[in-house]
């Protein structure tokens, strides 16, 4: 199986270069820039393993996974403009080297163009495809506007991670049982699977964020939180504020030296993040993210015990591995 898998990364990565290629050369420059960056391939590695529930990495379930990779590409564009990131991948941002309009119309490409991969697929693919970014954008839309008034914010925020991140898990992991003719009732436990891992996937990220070594996370330590970005770590010590002196003290300085508008961003603001990194919350923001993938594991309950239900296991435990 690992051997398929690997096969079929090589023909998505071949796919992605074919595919982001257009008449307009600065165009074909900027799609392809974030792609020749790097990345994981996470989702993509998702849908080819859950294949192997059914016939395995044939050229639907290839295309599906090209398209799904496209889709968090884009939004990285998207993304990275809304936070005002200067890095993605250890490189500059595209929006740092184009300039926020490039950014943007370099992302709307990119989600066409997995829309035109998905349309080749049928209608049950354009109906997963046009689900998944309506939850994309929604889950961003509930990012940017934030809680309404009297609402738990930390409930807020998992149905943002769930919208932005494992929706898109969700249909990568969707898209390996249905393209690959798996049995229909293997869908719900993989995209169950999926939506409950991503969002242990981004808690793992708001650890990351805070991490000493940039080497690791192509990203300066509190890259979220200087660009005004909430993170679970910060939305626990809020609560922790209201009723313990040393929290709000730590929260005043994330606020004032770290947070503001204009804030230098020095000694001061490196201080701040490192107490927040060393303080209970992180860790508490650690622990939900374990429990989190737990829950993602138990989903899979219903699938037949074999190497696919064992790699998924392992899946899990590799996301939450990422912050030790």
């Amino acid at each position: 199986m690992a051997a398929n898998i690997d096969a079929g990364i090589e023909q998505v990565e071949a796919a992605l270069l074919n595919e982001l290629v257009y008449a307009n050369e600065i165009a074909t420059v900027t799609s392809r820039y974030l792609l020749n960056a790097g990345g994981k391939r996470v989702r993509p590695m998702l849908a080819l393993l859950t294949a192997h529930l059914g016939d395995g990495v044939v050229p639907d379930v290839v295309t599906a996974a090209s398209a799904i990779e496209l889709t968090h590409l884009a939004s990285l564009y998207h993304d990275d403009v809304m936070d005002d990131a200067d890095k993605r991948r250890g490189v500059p941002s595209a929006q740092t080297v184009w300039g926020n309009s490039v950014a943007i119309l370099t992302g709307d490409l990119l989600f066409a163009r997995a829309s035109q991969l998905m349309a080749r697929l049928g209608e049950r693919a354009i109906k997963l495809q046009a689900t998944t970014f309506e939850r994309l954008v929604l889950g961003q839309f509930q990012e940017t506007v934030g809680p309404r008034a009297g609402a738990d914010p930390v409930e807020h925020y998992i149905q943002v991670l769930a919208g932005k991140t494992g929706s898109l898990i969700a249909a990568a992991a969707q898209g390996g049982v249905v393209f690959s003719n798996a049995p229909a009732e293997y869908e719900q436990p993989v995209v169950d699977f999926g939506e409950k891992i991503g969002v242990a996937f981004q808690l793992i990220d708001d650890v990351l964020d805070l991490s000493p070594q940039p080497q690791e996370t192509g990203k300066v330590p509190g890259t979220d939180l200087r660009a005004g970005v909430v993170t679970l770590p910060l939305l626990r010590l809020r609560e922790r504020a209201v009723s313990d002196g040393a929290s709000a003290d730590l929260l005043e300085r994330l606020e004032r030296d770290v947070m503001t508008d204009g804030a230098e961003q020095g000694e001061a603001a490196d201080a701040a993040i490192t107490a927040l990194r060393e303080h209970a919350v992180t860790a508490e923001t650690l622990a939900e993210a374990h429990g989190w993938a737990r829950d993602a594991v138990a989903a899979l309950g219903p699938l037949p015990n074999g190497s696919v239900k064992k790699a998924l296991t392992r899946f899990a435990e590799s996301i939450v591995e990422r912050s030790s």
